[in-house]
């Protein structure tokens, strides 16, 4: 019995006073996997003011128990992880009692010995534990955990499903689901034997604690067999008890009408005040109700105790609103980090891609790195990665504006550094501390070569077909947001098989390493999963994710953005590449080139189709055009035909009326073409078309 006074020795973690005339007293083990808990007998004696034994499963300051109350990890259902509890280490041995043997609970004291002082210090500690989730189910189970069996041998937890978020109006009925349910498992009910329970030895002489007649463990099966939802009718006995806020007993006149609908008709409550339910009122409605069971055997709930259900009800409440909101938060900030980044990737003949972006931390989901890949006329894309300073909304609102600038800047064919000084401007016009890093390069499959501009971004790394990898020499140039400094391109050879790797400082820089550091680590990851596959490349998926295998423990101070591009190039066979005067006879030259690279590669069938469509675009640009026109064809997946001038204007598809002369050219490569399209360039415009192979040329 936990009733001597304070200063005769620290409570032990059952409840009792631990005495301090070296007589037995009863602790909590802990078994070698952190799991159950039970009662041991140990004659271990303790000084007055000892400290209170802890488990891993406590909160900071042990829940004080009931008299008779027996320290059980209660079985979890209905969401719960827990499944039913194996015997502890040892059960049979020597030196421990079954926690059934400790007889008969005392009749009276709801919550301990000590009456409201107790309360209070199980209400405080209880309420810790609860507050110290932040998600739904970490809410939830606090409240379970603190509640049996210190408080309560079982407890049902219905949440509205689905639950109202702030100040929104649910429309349609009220409907409840069970969330969890908790309750003592079955060796600790005193309703079966030791035998049953951990199996035959020294406990078997334990006796069990037998229910009273006609009532054998009666309320603890509702935590297995009640109803998993509820519609709250309106006007009903459960409405009336919902609304009413204030915890009631289940022998009272409202609870015996609300507790069926709640739980089923056909489900026993037990009697004599061993049942509580308790509304759960959030800040402005109630979002659910929680029901508390005692055992037939166990002394029944007290009046004050429905003040204990009030203030354990208030605050789970108002938790699980807590968590709600802040469940809308983290969906608001995903869906933000989500829509700024790329659904998918192109893939564009002559290079393959594959990404990865992982955020700082579960609390800080949303930052400012971004990366993109951007396709460009001639079979050419742009591989951008950048990095806004922070990891709030306004850096990822900034990250979203600078990312949509890049993408119109490549759409004009910027050269890289003219991209990279267009959005230096661009976060200047942002405010004076915007600041931002960025790497910009432009790959072109036909010439096997990469442009790549650096605004205070770390440098790229390339990985050769052989094994070799480097780190690329590209001036450093200064953060995007300085203003009034220039940026320096330069042109490197792109081989085929070769990968390059764009990347953040979140993946190469924390607390316990610095940047060059952490650039050379990657570096020699690259070249140890290189080494996995031989002469062949690493296939890119597997190499990004070996990548992130590098990052340790301590490693994630920022988030990460990774873009990787394995270079295949377009081979010099598969390209016709001609200079025309623009002259009036332009336009049948272009299509006796036309058709002889068609004839080269075996694309006969495809000449009618494509000398239409080359002399209407040719001879569209001839009209315009003071410069040589540029004709290309390219054989990949598709036959591409490109046509650039020194016009920037993009013709437009239109309706020609009958009686007009011209303007049916595009309404023929509308027509006839798969895919077609004018893209303006620094130096003009280009105007392309696509037509698929015949089936053979694949």
């Amino acid at each position: 019995m936990c009733d001597a006074p304070p200063d005769h020795g620290a409570p032990c973690a059952t409840g009792l006073t631990a005495p301090t005339d070296g007589t037995p007293r009863v602790t909590e083990q802990t078994d070698s996997h952190g799991g159950q808990r039970n009662a041991a007998v140990r004659p271990t004696p303790a000084p007055a003011g000892a400290p209170r034994p802890r488990t891993g499963d406590e909160p900071d300051e042990a829940l004080p128990l009931p008299r008779g109350a027996r320290t059980v990890r209660p079985v979890m259902s209905a969401g719960g992880v827990d499944g039913p509890v194996d015997p502890p280490d040892g059960a049979a041995g020597e030196g421990r009692a079954h926690p059934a043997a400790d007889g008969p609970r005392p009749a009276g004291g709801g919550t301990g010995g000590t009456g409201g002082g107790e309360r209070l210090r199980f209400v405080g500690a209880a309420t810790r534990r609860i507050a110290r989730g932040i998600d739904l189910d970490e809410i939830v189970l606090g409240l379970c955990r603190a509640t049996v069996p210190t408080f309560a041998d079982a407890i049902l937890v219905y949440l509205r499903d689905p639950l109202p978020v702030g100040d929104e109006r649910p429309v349609g009925p009220v409907v409840l689901r069970l969330r969890r349910t908790d309750r003592l498992p079955e060796y600790a009910r005193g309703l079966s034997t030791p035998e049953s329970a951990w199996g035959a030895g020294p406990l078997a002489a334990a006796p069990a604690v037998p229910a009273p007649a006609g009532e054998p463990g009666l309320g603890l099966e509702l935590a297995d067999a009640a109803a998993e939802r509820c519609e709250v009718r309106i006007g009903g006995p459960l409405a009336e008890v919902l609304r009413g806020v204030r915890p009631v007993f289940g022998d009272s006149s409202a609870a015996r009408a609300a507790l069926p609908e709640l739980l089923g008709a056909d489900r026993p409550v037990p009697q004599q005040r061993r049942t509580i339910l308790a509304p759960l009122r959030g800040r402005r409605r109630v979002i659910g109700a929680a029901v508390f069971i005692r055992r037939p055997d166990r002394p029944a709930f007290e009046g004050d105790d429905l003040l204990v259900a009030a203030q354990l009800a208030t605050h789970t409440a108002l938790g699980v609103d807590k968590a709600v909101l802040y469940g809308r938060e983290v969906y608001i900030a995903d869906e933000l980090q989500r829509t700024m980044l790329p659904d998918s990737l192109p893939q564009p003949t002559g290079v393959r891609l594959a990404s990865r972006y992982l955020p700082a931390a579960e609390t800080a989901r949303v930052g400012g790195d971004w990366y993109d890949a951007i396709p460009l006329p001639g079979n050419r894309i742009a591989l951008v990665v950048g990095d806004v300073m922070g990891h709030s909304m306004t850096s990822a609102a900034i990250m979203g504006q600078l990312r949509t600038t890049a993408q119109t800047l490549a759409g004009l064919d910027l050269p890289p550094q003219e991209v990279l000084h267009h959005l230096d401007e661009q976060a200047q016009r942002l405010g004076s501390d915007r600041m931002a890093t960025c790497l910009y390069a432009v790959y072109d499959p036909v010439s096997h070569r990469i442009v790549i501009a650096n605004a205070g971004h770390p440098p790229p790394i390339m990985l050769h077909r052989g094994g070799r990898a480097e780190v690329l020499r590209v001036p450093p140039g200064a953060p995007i947001g300085v203003g009034g400094v220039d940026f320096e391109a330069v042109e490197l050879d792109a081989p085929a098989g070769a990968t390059l790797l764009l990347y953040t400082d979140g993946l190469v820089e924390s607390r316990i390493r610095d940047v060059w550091t952490g650039i050379e680590q990657l570096r020699e990851r690259l070249i140890d999963t290189a080494r996995l596959t031989g002469p062949n490349p690493p296939p890119l998926e597997p190499l990004c994710d070996e990548v992130l295998g590098m990052l340790g423990p301590g490693d994630r101070d920022d988030d990460i953005a990774l873009l990787a591009a394995r270079f295949e190039g377009i081979a010099p066979s598969d390209v016709a590449y001609w200079f025309l005067d623009p002259r009036p006879q332009t336009a049948r030259q272009a299509r006796r080139l036309a058709r002889r690279a068609l004839d080269r590669w075996e694309l006969g069938e495809l000449s009618d189709a494509v000398e239409l469509l080359v002399s209407e675009v040719i001879t569209n640009a001839v009209r315009y055009a003071e410069r040589p026109i540029t004709l290309r064809l390219l054989r990949t997946n598709v036959l591409r035909c490109e046509v650039g001038d020194d016009v920037p204007q993009l013709p437009r598809l239109r309706q020609a009326r009958p009686s007009d002369e011209g303007g049916r050219g595009l309404y023929l490569v509308n027509k006839l073409a798969r895919r077609w399209g004018a893209t303006r360039l620094s130096t003009g415009k280009v105007v392309w078309f696509e037509l698929a192979l015949p089936s053979r040329a694949h």
